[in-house]
C-alpha cells in the first residue's frame, strides 16, 4: 500500500509541557506524560489510538490523551478514505514528579471505614460513567483559558503524602483562592455530573467538551448550573470553596480523556 499521502494530511497539534502548541508543519517527535494532543487528519479517515477508535470530526480533528505513567511509544493508525493505511509511532517523554506532604487530615478521611469506602465507590462510579460520554461536539479544539486567576498550590502528577499514608497522585491542577470565588468555563462545553455533597470532593462538577475530554472541579461552595446545560468560554458556573476533603479553599481542575487523566496546566498561556 501507498503510506505517503497520509503522512503528508495528518497534522497533530501537540499542547506541550510548556503550555506552547507546537506549530502545525508535521508529527511532534515526542509527546510528555499528561498531554492532550489534539490532531488533524483527512475529513473522514478513521483513527485508532490503543484500542480505542477516536471520533474524528468534520474538519478532521480529533484528540486523545497522554497517561501520567504512560511510558510509550504511542501508536495511532490512520485509514484515509481512499483506503492508505499508516501507523505513526512516537515515544514518550517522562516527566519529573514533585511529592507533596500535607498533615492535619481527618484520619477517617485518609482510611475510611467499610461504609464510608462504600460511598465512596458509588459516588466514583457514576462520576467515571459520566466521563465516558463521547459527544460529537469540538469545544476542546478552541482553547482553554484559567478559570480562576490566583497562586498555584499543587499541580498535576504530584504524589500526595496524607498524614504520612501516601496516596494516589494528584489529578489536577489546584489555585488558592478564598471561598466564594466564581469559578468560570475554561472552554465551552456541557454539564454532564453535577452533585454538590460527594464524601471526597464535596461539590463535584463536570463539563463535557467533545471527544471524550471533560473538566471536573472539585469542593465547589456552590454549583450554578445543571446537568444538560450548555456553557460557553468564560461563563460562571459555580463557587470555589473547601467541601468534601479539602484543608482549605481552593479550585481544583482536573481533565479526563475519558479515563485517562491528563494535565490542564499543559493548555494554558502562563498565568499572571
Amino acid at each position: 500500500m501507498r503510506s505517503g499521502p497520509v503522512l503528508r494530511t495528518l497534522v497533530l497539534l501537540l499542547a506541550g509541557v510548556a503550555g506552547v502548541a507546537a506549530a502545525a508543519t508535521g508529527l511532534p517527535e515526542r509527546v510528555a506524560q499528561g498531554d492532550l494532543v489534539i490532531g488533524r487528519t483527512t475529513p473522514g479517515s478513521q483513527v485508532v489510538y490503543g484500542q480505542r477508535r477516536l471520533r474524528v470530526d468534520g474538519e478532521g480533528r480529533f484528540v486523545f490523551g497522554v497517561g501520567r505513567d504512560e511510558s510509550g511509544p504511542v501508536r495511532l493508525t490512520v485509514l484515509a478514505p481512499d483506503g492508505t493505511m499508516e501507523t505513526i509511532e512516537r515515544a514518550v517523554t517522562p516527566r519529573n514528579w514533585r511529592i507533596e506532604r500535607v498533615d492535619g487530615v481527618d484520619q477517617a478521611t485518609v482510611t475510611p471505614n467499610p461504609e464510608i469506602a462504600a460511598r465512596i465507590a458509588r459516588e466514583q462510579a457514576r462520576v467515571s460513567a459520566a466521563r465516558e460520554r463521547d459527544d460529537d461536539r469540538s469545544d476542546f479544539a478552541h482553547g482553554f483559558r484559567w478559570p480562576v486567576s490566583g497562586r498555584i498550590s499543587g499541580v498535576y502528577g504530584s504524589q500526595r503524602i496524607y498524614n504520612g499514608t501516601p496516596k494516589s497522585p494528584h489529578s489536577g491542577l489546584d489555585v488558592a483562592v478564598p471561598t466564594g470565588t466564581p469559578l468560570r468555563a475554561p472552554a465551552a462545553g456541557v454539564v454532564t455530573f453535577a452533585d454538590p455533597g460527594l464524601y471526597l470532593t464535596g461539590g463535584t462538577l463536570l463539563l463535557d467538551h467533545g471527544h471524550g475530554v471533560s473538566s471536573n472541579f472539585l469542593h465547589l461552595s456552590r454549583i450554578d448550573v445543571a446537568v444538560g446545560d450548555r456553557v460557553e468560554a468564560g461563563q460562571v458556573i459555580g463557587r470555589v470553596g473547601a467541601t468534601g476533603r479539602a484543608t482549605g479553599p481552593h479550585m481544583h481542575w482536573g481533565m479526563n480523556w475519558f479515563d485517562v487523566r491528563v494535565d490542564p496546566q499543559v493548555l494554558l498561556p502562563p498565568a499572571d
